[in-house]
């Protein structure tokens, strides 16, 4: 990554101008959810639901609860990126509400709702309490420990749907790996930080790609094989894929060499074909993915990737409507991994442009908070944390849409799954943190100790 965005003063707006945009942005995410809130309750039952009220009461408290930390605490941040979180949690909220009325027996929108609370809570806690980001470079190797033994301990419990990364305690269960995606993340800056020199200008080079020494890239490499190894027996392929992904654009990032892209291409290819090929539970899915309506020429019934087709092509460019739908008949993942067909089916490739560039607007803002911060660290932990959402968005929609072979996962904000909604509050609250930094004024900055004088008067120049 080039410095040059980052070598002159940032000219931040006012702070009171920023929190203003962000409030009025609130303000109108919680009346959108609130009014899919009622039309699917319109829709479904003919009758505005009676909680609607206290449906856009709670999710408004909760928007006034993250504002006023960010307020307090990261004036300078980004107007934009709690907005988005909010909406796409409300929306979220609203689709699952909607998936409960067509399955009775499993109510699922009470359970998120609680763990958006506590997603919120911690978000304002990370906002409050976390003063300085490059504080976390301090737990580099403690957080590295930390994200393999929660990768390492679903092994333990029993598989859930053919995969072992679920931990189940009486009524409760949470996914490890989802909070082990930021652990890395903060890892993987950190050691890219501390070496990124050795990195880009050490090494053998072949043809026009220059490889690193094996004592600056061993480490982080090994940590990374290990990491998705383990994931490759817990049979979670999708959270491997994410580490790969995280791993070579965190890699590219620091490198400024486009051969990893490249390199990271291959490999990528090589291992979805040994795995692929050689894994029945993967083999399944590639064989469903080349051919959806396998099932249905056999006499056994749509698959739920046919389903989902299915659902897409019915919603049209406008939707049938948020309510009116069949989504349900994709059956037990259809608030989890397939949440995506019911938006599709219901809002039409309106909605799903719509929500898309959430996704990106959200991505693209951390981004730029990542290309504006003067410390490598900073950089990368940016970069890091919002490629993960990238990732995560175009594995899961490319999954349900049939580009790509199906994987397990959650996509965020939106799916079912505590672990999900919780880890993603934690990234945009890191978001917050790193683009209040990045926005920051020089010499606010060095007043308030986020940037060392020094590193000032160097930007300054």
């Amino acid at each position: 990554m080039t410095a040059t965005p980052a070598d002159a003063p940032v000219s931040a707006p006012s702070p009171t101008k920023g929190r203003g945009v962000e409030f009025s942005l609130l303000i109108g995410a919680v009346l959108i959810a609130t009014y899919g809130y009622v039309g699917v309750g319109v829709a479904r039952n003919g009758a505005v639901p009676p909680d609607a009220a206290g449906y856009g009461a709670g999710l408004g408290l909760l928007a006034l609860l993250a504002h006023s930390a960010v307020r307090l605490r990261a004036p300078h941040a980004d107007p934009l990126l709690l907005p988005i979180a909010v909406l796409l949690n409300g929306i979220g909220l609203v689709l699952i509400y909607r998936l409960d009325l067509g399955t009775p027996d499993d109510r699922a929108a009470p359970a998120q709702l609680i763990w958006s609370t506590l997603g919120v809570a911690l978000f304002a806690a990370v906002v409050v309490l976390l003063r300085d980001h490059r504080a976390l470079q301090r737990y580099a190797y403690l957080s590295v420990a930390a994200a393999l033994v929660l990768m390492v301990v679903p092994i333990l419990f029993p598989a859930v749907n053919g995969a072992r990364i679920w931990i189940r305690i009486g009524g409760l269960s949470f996914q490890p790996g989802e909070f082990a995606k930021i652990l890395l993340a903060v890892f993987f800056a950190t050691y890219l930080a501390a070496n990124q020199s050795a990195l880009a200008h050490t090494g053998r080079r072949i043809w026009r790609l220059q490889l690193p020494t094996g004592r600056a890239l061993g480490p982080i490499a090994a940590i990374w094989l290990i990491s998705v190894v383990v994931l490759v027996l817990e049979r979670d392929l999708g959270t491997s894929l994410l580490f790969f992904g995280l791993f070579v654009i965190m890699l590219y990032v620091a490198t400024d060499r486009t051969g990893w892209i490249a390199v990271g291409l291959l490999l990528a290819a090589v291992g979805a074909f040994a795995v692929g090929t050689l894994e029945p539970h993967v083999h399944g899915r590639v064989q469903d993915w080349l051919d959806p309506y396998a099932s249905i020429e056999a006499g056994q019934g749509p698959s739920q990737l046919a389903q989902s087709l299915f659902a897409f092509a019915a919603g049209g460019v406008l939707g049938a409507g948020l309510g009116a739908g069949h989504s349900t008949l994709i059956g037990f993942a259809a608030k989890s991994d397939f949440i995506l067909a019911t938006a599709g089916e219901e809002l039409g490739l309106a909605g799903l442009t719509a929500l898309f560039l959430l996704y990106a607007l959200l991505v693209a803002r951390g981004y730029h908070a990542g290309l504006v911060l003067r410390d490598p660290f900073g950089r990368l932990l940016a970069v890091g944390l919002a490629a993960i959402i990238a990732v995560q968005v175009f594995v899961i929609a490319g999954g349900v849409t049939g580009l790509i072979p199906l994987t397990g996962m959650a996509m965020p904000f939106l799916a079912q799954g505590g672990s999900s909604v919780v880890t993603n509050w934690i990234i945009v609250a890191l978001l917050i943190r790193l683009s209040d930094s990045a926005r920051t004024p020089l010499p606010a900055a060095v007043e308030a100790g986020v940037i060392a004088p020094q590193t000032a008067r160097e930007g300054a120049q």
